[in-house]
């Protein structure tokens, strides 16, 4: 989130990130004084930590004077267009998961914008992230090297961009997107209105129905820095996975680093359970990728029940997609084959097809995007490895459900264990 004043400075140093856990005391709150059917036909999700609303709530009551002095909240993305073009918007994507826009109207929801006390004042434009919401200024293009003139889009967030540019663009399609975060989605022409369920409004005009896991690639990182100080490179990492057979010898990993989106356990902490001495790295390293497999098919199953829908295949995007030993544990656990695109970078290839249907090369850009993709290698479960994993997922909800007891005396623990400021 980032705030700017009427001048168009900058009101605070520091943008807090998607992942930043500060608002999670407001989230609470408003989950206590709010039932879930007052809001999401509002909203179209549930309150997580992760929402600009809260974030703005959060500034609001932590640095007033900052809140006072700004005149308008945008994303980064909006940012980088404002000092491209003077112009300011949002795109409905960034407005549809910031907790205060009508998923019906795709317009600020005065209703939410009074329940969590904010300003209206303060929103900016929502505009279709085809719009050409201006060009490059002279001073700019002095600034930036581009050229002076040049249209620029509105524009969209990574996630959304990357689905599209993984050709995850026409209702009923399914997608495996692995960044930082984990996220498994459905294409739908409206949102799925579930507690345990997020939406976002799609560049096409669809919706993502979505569940985010906020540890997916994230993983990877934590266990390069923690066992090897940075100095293996995530290939090596993966090498030694593979020497570990599936399943892990009974070691099984439960991928929450950074605590969950949703439900009342947010506080929820990652672990190793079944370590003996007969594991080793290898082990260490795939476990982490089967965990967070495992919790992706635990997604799946709350969509499939929610939808009544089963998915049968999934297009997989984001830097995850580049892995083949871990697609072909996610489609072993999954059981579902995983189409992979030739392109790993589906988010330029989602950038290319907007500007290009934008600036009028197609009339739509799911032509634009169909036109762009293209497939590789469909991964299908490993039958053996599908098998142990039909075993594993029972004992690793089973984990999931009894850890649930601890994560309040862990977060108690650590409280009372930490260092004192002098």
């Amino acid at each position: 989130l980032v705030l700017l004043d009427a001048h168009g400075a900058l009101t605070r140093d520091t943008a807090p990130l998607w992942n930043d856990k500060r608002t999670i005391h407001l989230v609470r709150r408003f989950e206590e004084a709010n039932e879930p059917d007052s809001y999401l036909p509002e909203s179209g999700n549930t309150p997580t930590p992760a929402w600009p609303g809260f974030k703005l709530q959060w500034v609001r009551d932590n640095d007033p004077a900052a809140y006072a002095r700004s005149a308008v909240a945008i994303m980064p993305k909006d940012y980088i267009n404002y000092r491209l073009t003077d112009e300011i918007a949002m795109d409905t994507g960034d407005a549809s998961c910031s907790f205060l826009m009508n998923p019906e109207r795709l317009d600020w929801s005065p209703v939410m914008i009074e329940r969590m006390g904010l300003d209206a004042a303060k929103l900016p434009p929502i505009r279709n992230p085809l719009d050409i919401l201006g060009h490059v200024s002279k001073q700019a293009a002095r600034d930036t090297g581009l050229r002076s003139g040049t249209p620029v889009l509105v524009g969209g967030a990574d996630y959304p961009v990357a689905l599209l540019g993984s050709g995850a663009c026409r209702p009923g399609m399914g997608s495996d997107s692995t960044g930082t975060g984990a996220i498994i989605t459905v294409i739908a022409e409206t949102p799925l209105l579930d507690p345990e369920i997020s939406n976002v409004a799609t560049i096409e005009g669809n919706w993502a129905q979505f569940v985010l896991l906020e540890t997916g690639g994230d993983g990877m990182r934590w266990a390069r820095r923690a066992f090897h100080d940075n100095a293996l490179s995530y290939d090596e990492i993966v090498a030694r996975a593979a020497e570990a057979p599936a399943g892990c010898d009974a070691l099984l990993f439960m991928p929450f680093l950074t605590g969950e989106r949703l439900g009342r356990h947010r506080n929820a902490r990652a672990q190793f359970f079944g370590l003996g001495a007969a594991h080793g790295t290898e082990h260490l390293h795939r476990s982490i990728l089967e965990g967070i497999a495992f919790a992706m098919t635990r997604h799946i199953r709350i969509m499939e029940h929610a939808s009544n829908k089963p998915l049968e295949r999934v297009i997989a995007a984001g830097g995850g997609a580049r892995t083949e030993l871990w697609l072909k544990i996610k489609a072993s656990a999954f059981n579902i084959p995983i189409l992979v695109p030739r392109e790993p970078e589906c988010g330029i290839v989602g950038c290319a097809a907007m500007a290009a249907t934008a600036t009028g090369r197609f009339s739509r850009v799911e032509q634009a995007a169909e036109r762009f993709v293209s497939y590789g290698a469909e991964i299908l479960p490993d039958p053996r490895w599908a098998e142990t994993y039909r075993r594993t997922q029972p004992v690793f909800d089973k984990l999931y459900y009894h850890s649930h007891a601890l994560y309040d005396d862990i977060d108690t623990l650590a409280a009372a264990t930490r260092p004192t400021q002098p």
